[in-house]
């Protein structure tokens, strides 16, 4: 049986209510009550998400074959980037699965999403410890790299080592994300917890012989080409915006991070996570994950409730927004640091220049 984390699962400071955020209007729902307010949409429709999930799969695995078959190398470039836009949808389902928020009780969805973490280089074991850990630490200050990107205060960046600052620089450079492919999925999440602990993560090691076992195989079978246009450029890109994803929502210029004596579950939602927003195309690509704040006030609404959670309760109509335009992403890794004198993210030059003064 699956465990899925519920609010009051997570590490809290404090007993959540109210009281813990700060004052709202009378008639605004916070804390627990605009939670409860979010258990309505929390409901699957079994018949809804195996249509999502058999659809999206069928039409990843049908474009994967026609780009390994395709004639023409720019028709196998053109399939292939559909396939990795159609990877980022297939991995929001398997995400939702392992959240419980769809399909936790059937057989088939745990044959199917287990086949797929063995070749996607999502081992159920790794991931879901990761995950677990962000979703009760979201707007914390961690140094560490734990199922999320690190965040250092200035004063621990002015206090820091070379050698600490460096690897915080490292975790959390653009270049990271863009071959998260190989920096995230098969380092992070497969071989770095398997060489830690082999006896628990051994399914880290059978997604990583999976997974290079299907490249050698098409390889053997059709060249190259085929393992190129089928499995390593639409893995490549899937893993960089699915990575860049990730990284906005809880890493971007107006977040705010909370103190640990006033830091609740529903805060974090609400302060430390963005919505991202994009035009229909990419939000059915990404499977409403830019809904974020939502998914974090209650991850057992699934992903295709998200939007009518959103236009139902006006609490949650007011989020700090981000996007993939070209400003916002550089905004997102230029916001570094946390500065709690003036309580916002700053950048690298901003916590140097404040040292000197």
């Amino acid at each position: 049986m699956r465990h899925v984390l519920k609010p009051d699962e997570h590490t809290q400071t404090k007993t959540t209510s109210t009281a813990d955020l700060p004052e709202h209007s009378a008639g605004i729902r916070a804390g627990h009550e605009l939670f409860e307010a979010t258990e309505a949409f929390a409901i699957e429709s079994v018949a809804r998400s195996w249509w999502y999930v058999g659809s999206t799969f069928i039409l990843m695995l049908a474009t994967l074959l026609a780009a390994g078959m395709a004639p023409w190398w720019p028709l196998q470039l053109g399939l292939s980037i559909l396939a990795a836009f159609l990877m980022v949808r297939a991995f929001i389902t398997y995400h939702d699965y392992m959240h419980g928020s769809i399909l936790h009780d059937s057989r088939l969805a745990w044959l199917l999403f287990h086949l797929y973490a063995a070749f996607a280089l999502t081992p159920p074991r790794s991931w879901r410890k990761s995950h677990n850990y962000h979703h009760g630490h979201v707007g914390k200050i961690s140094a560490a790299s734990i199922g999320a990107f690190p965040i250092m205060t200035t004063a621990m960046w002015q206090q820091a080592t070379p050698m600490e600052r460096s690897n915080y620089r490292i975790q959390r450079h653009p270049l990271i994300v863009l071959f998260s492919y190989i920096t995230i999925f098969a380092y992070s999440i497969c071989l770095g917890p398997l060489l830690r602990e082999p006896t628990r993560y051994w399914d880290s090691g059978l997604a990583l012989l999976a997974h290079a076992g299907l490249i050698a195989l098409l390889w053997v079978w059709g060249g190259f080409n085929v393992a190129f246009y089928v499995v390593i450029l639409p893995m490549t890109i899937a893993s960089s915006l699915g990575s860049y994803l990730f990284f906005a929502q809880h890493s971007y210029k107006r977040m705010h991070i909370i103190s640990p004596d006033a830091w609740t579950f529903y805060r974090a939602a609400l302060e430390s996570s963005s919505y991202m927003r994009l035009n229909r195309i990419m939000q059915w690509f990404t499977g409403n994950i830019g809904f974020h704040h939502i998914h974090h006030l209650n991850l057992r609404i699934p992903f295709y409730r998200l939007p009518e959670t959103m236009a139902a309760i006006p609490e949650l109509q007011t989020p700090v927004i981000t996007s993939l335009a070209p400003r916002d992403i550089i905004d997102c890794f230029k916001s570094s640091l946390w500065d709690e004198s003036v309580q916002r993210m700053v950048t690298f030059g901003e916590a140097n220049t404040k040292k000197c003064d």
